[in-house]
């Protein structure tokens, strides 16, 4: 066990993150500066909005730092170096840290990746694992450098990925086995760093970042793969295809092997249990759906007042690139 609290600077911005640092507060550490980016406009009003690590910070009484990069800003290094951590913990802050940040703490820079490095090293590995119909994902803590989620792997927590498993859903289970592995290597740091393991660059997958235009759905695609990338981009940017020039957001669907000679996009059935939709390869049943204006409802709370709307039949539009 380590015999001394350490001095910890945390770096995140999201949800994620803010449950990594709720858990080091409840440490004997001492968290003697956090940095979160910058305050975004959100909302409807577009009104500016600290992060979830930010608020956290400040409710804990902890100095916060929102400089707009580190990679060149020389006084925002300075600052850093000014705090004197032996540690500095990074959990999706989303700015890049050059060498010189990745040399200021003594120890060393931690990361909580979203994933079972090497696979999906990058900036949405949550998502991608679900769309690409992996199995199993878990969390890695890894001791930082200047590559992109490249440095050694300290310890592993997995968990599976289930037919019904969404990007929501996920996070949440992620997180939760994140918080205490992070505090698990910190229990015994020299022992962690001793026992690092080197990734095998010839195993390593890239998670890019999600394009809202990614939601777009190709019904040329089979139901399987529209399946999965319905939950993988739920709750964000959620997967939409237009009907009768309405944009309808589909946010919970399963794929069903049934064969149909209908073309790509047209709805084949509409009962309580799903609105059916003939893929390139078997059935997109949508449980879950939202039309412009309204919220998600059941396909039995849609049908109610708008059955006419998802009649067998009718048909959504497919991208132009698919035609």
């Amino acid at each position: 066990m380590t015999s001394q609290p350490l001095r910890i600077v945390f770096a995140g911005t999201p949800e994620f993150a803010s449950i990594h640092l709720k858990a080091l507060l409840e440490t004997n550490h001492e968290i003697v500066g956090v940095y979160t980016q910058p305050d975004r406009r959100a909302g409807r009003g577009k009104k500016l909005t600290a992060s979830p690590v930010k608020q956290c910070a400040l409710d804990a009484g902890i100095h916060v730092f929102q400089p707009s990069s580190l990679k060149k800003d020389v006084a925002a290094q300075a600052e850093l170096a000014q705090l004197r951590p032996d540690v500095l913990v990074v959990v999706a802050y989303g700015l890049i840290l050059p060498q010189a940040v990745l040399d200021i703490p003594s120890i060393c820079c931690l990361n909580v990746h979203g994933s079972l490095l090497p696979r999906w090293r990058g900036a949405a590995p949550i998502q991608r694992a679900i769309e690409a119909g992996d199995s199993r994902t878990g969390v890695t803590i890894m001791q930082m450098d200047a590559g992109l989620d490249t440095g050694n792997m300290l310890a592993k927590a997995s968990c599976d990925i289930t037919e019904e498993t969404t990007a929501a859903s996920l996070h949440d289970t992620l997180a939760e086995l994140g918080a205490p592995l992070l505090m698990d290597v910190l229990s015994d740091l020299e022992t962690a760093l001793a026992q690092g393991e080197v990734q095998c660059d010839e195993q390593a997958t890239y998670a890019d970042k999600i394009d809202k235009s990614e939601a777009l759905i190709n019904w040329n695609l089979d139901a399987k793969t529209i399946e999965q990338r319905v939950r993988a981009f739920n709750p964000f940017p959620v997967c939409f295809s237009e009907l009768n020039s309405e944009r309808v957001k589909i946010w919970q669907a399963t794929a069903s092997q049934q064969t149909n000679d209908s073309p790509p996009g047209t709805v084949t059935a509409s009962d309580p249990a799903g609105i059916s939709i003939a893929c390139g390869t078997g059935t997109l049943i949508v449980s879950h759906l939202q039309l412009p204006g309204g919220k998600a409802l059941s396909a039995a709370q849609i049908l109610n007042a708008r059955r006419d709307v998802f009649a067998p039949g009718v048909s959504f539009t497919q991208p132009a690139e698919a035609n």
